[in-house]
C-alpha cells in the first residue's frame, strides 16, 4: 500500500534552498572578508548573539507543538517508545562516533591532520546524541505514522536530552581527548532546549485556552511554520559566511563529511525498522521510531558546535554538513517505508 500524502515543496525541496544558502554563504564571506569578524565577534559565554537569536527561531515553533499530556498513552504499547530510547541513546551516538573515527582518523588521515579529525568527529557526534524532535514530524506524517505516539516519542527524548545528551557528549568526546567545558554545554542545552520548551508550552497552554485549540493549531501553528525554515537558511548563510575562506581552501570537505553521516542514517534506520518489525510493533509506531533515529535535532547539534568550537570550526562545519544530506537522505528513507508497507 502507498501512502497518497505529500510533502509540501519548500520542504521537499529544503535541500535545494540549503545549497543555495551554503553558496550564498560563501560567496559573502569570500567577498566581505574580514568585514564578517565583527559579527561573528558578538558573543556572550561563547555564544554568538546573531546565531543565537535565529536558532531560538528555529526551535520556538517546534516546542510550541510538544503535548506532555499526549504521555499517558504509552501504557497501552510501551514496546515503540522502548525500542525509540535504546537506539536513540543506547545505540546511536556510540555508532555515530565509531564512523566517525574510523573515516575522520583512519580513511582521511592522509587528508585531514589528527587535530582537525578530532573536532570533525565531534561535530558527528554532537549530531549522533541529539536524535530529531522536529521533522520526524513531517516523516511520520509521509509514512501514515500514529501521531499521537509520534508526539510521545518526541516528547521523551525532549525529557532524555536534558539529563543524557550532557554526559553522553561528555563521555564521548573525552574519548577523543577534546577538552570539553561543561558549563558551556550545560548552559547550551538550557537556552536552546529548556528555555524553549517552558516558552513554547506557556506559549500553547495560553493560546488554546483563549482562542481553542481549533484556531492553535489550524490558523496559528500553520503561520509560524515558515519561520523555522527561513531561521534556518539564514543561520546557514551566516555559517558558511563565516566558514567561507576555510571551504574554498578544502571543498572537498562538505563530501568526506557527508559519507559517514549518511551511512550512520541509513544504518540506524535499519536497526530500529527490522527491531520493530522482530517486536511486532504496527507500522504507524515502527516507522516513526525508525525515523526519529535516523534523523537528528541538527538545531541543537548546530548550536552546541558554535558554542563549544566556535563559528568557524570544523565540528561547526560537520553539524551543517548534516542539515545539508538529511532531508534528501530521510526522503528516501520515507519512500523505502512506504515500500515495505505491513
Amino acid at each position: 500500500m502507498q501512502s497518497n500524502k505529500r510533502i509540501g515543496v519548500f520542504e521537499k525541496y529544503l535541500s535545494i534552498w540549503v545549497a543555495l544558502c551554503i553558496a550564498g554563504g560563501i560567496l559573502i564571506g569570500t567577498v566581505a572578508g574580514d568585514g564578517m569578524q565583527w559579527l561573528s565577534k558578538m558573543e556572550i559565554n561563547k555564544v554568538n548573539i546573531p546565531i543565537a537569536v535565529l536558532i531560538w527561531l528555529m526551535i520556538y515553533p517546534m516546542m510550541l507543538q510538544i503535548d506532555f499530556s499526549g504521555l499517558k498513552t504509552v501504557r497501552r504499547n510501551p514496546k515503540g517508545l522502548v525500542l525509540t530510547v535504546v537506539v536513540n541513546w543506547l545505540i546511536k551516538p556510540f555508532t555515530m562516533a565509531f564512523f566517525a573515527w574510523i573515516f575522520f582518523s583512519k580513511i582521511y588521515a592522509a587528508y585531514i591532520s589528527p587535530e582537525m579529525a578530532g573536532e570533525y568527529i565531534a561535530g558527528a557526534i554532537l549530531l549522533g546524541a541529539a536524535p530529531c524532535t522536529a521533522m520526524v514530524f513531517v516523516w511520520s506524517y509521509l509514512t501514515d505514522g500514529d501521531p499521537t505516539y509520534t508526539l510521545v516519542q518526541v516528547s521523551i527524548n525532549d525529557l532524555i536530552i536534558l539529563v543524557a545528551f550532557v554526559p553522553i557528549v561528555g563521555l564521548l568526546l573525552g574519548i577523543t581527548n577534546i577538552t570539553i567545558p561543561y558549563n558551556t554545554l550545560v548552559s547550551s542545552i538550557v537556552i536552546f532546549v529548556v528555555i524553549p520548551l517552558v516558552a513554547g508550552y506557556i506559549t500553547s497552554r495560553v493560546l488554546i485556552r483563549k482562542q481553542g485549540e481549533e484556531w492553535f493549531k489550524a490558523v496559528f501553528l500553520p503561520k509560524l511554520k515558515p519561520v523555522s525554515i527561513i531561521a534556518l537558511l539564514l543561520t546557514l548563510i551566516l555559517l558558511f559566511a563565516f566558514q567561507g575562506p576555510n571551504i574554498i581552501n578544502n571543498p572537498l570537505i562538505i563530501l568526506l563529511a557527508a559519507i559517514p553521516l549518511v551511512i550512520q542514517t541509513y544504518f540506524i534506520f535499519f536497526i530500529t525498522w527490522f527491531a520493530g518489525r522482530r517486536m511486532k510493533l504496527p507500522h504507524a509506531i515502527c516507522s516513526p521510531a525508525a525515523m526519529i533515529g535516523a534523523s537528528n535535532f541538527f538545531e541543537l547539534s548546530v548550536a552546541v558546535a558554535i558554542a563549544l568550537f566556535g563559528l568557524q570550526s570544523p565540528a561547526a562545519l560537520v553539524t551543517v554538513v548534516g542539515v545539508l544530506v538529511e532531508v534528501p537522505v530521510m526522503l528516501s528513507l520515507v519512500a523505502l517505508a512506504n515500500r515495505w508497507k505491513y
